[in-house]
């Protein structure tokens, strides 16, 4: 494999992963805004979009930052290297 086959297999393990914390994580969160904004005093809502999607961008931003150390350092391993751990 290329070095940038290897750090687009890992970068795209990371997204996955990201990705289906973020599609059970946002319905809970969206269910317990509702939740939580139903016993605020004064008629408060709590159900503005605006910080989910900004957990969302800060989310992939941690993402791709945290992964990309890992990627790279395994593009770098000679495969030989890499078969003889194995």
């Amino acid at each position: 494999a290329q070095p940038r086959d290897v750090l687009r297999m890992v970068l795209r393990q990371s997204g996955t992963l990201a990705a289906i914390g973020l599609a059970v994580g946002l319905p809970l969160a969206w269910g317990a805004s509702r939740l939580l904004g139903a016993l605020l005093l004064g008629g408060a809502a709590g159900r503005d979009p605006l910080p989910f999607v900004a957990a969302v961008v800060l989310l992939a931003a941690v993402v791709l930052l945290a992964s990309l150390a890992p990627a790279r350092r395994a593009a770098r391993v000679h495969p030989a290297v890499a078969l003889r751990t194995e």
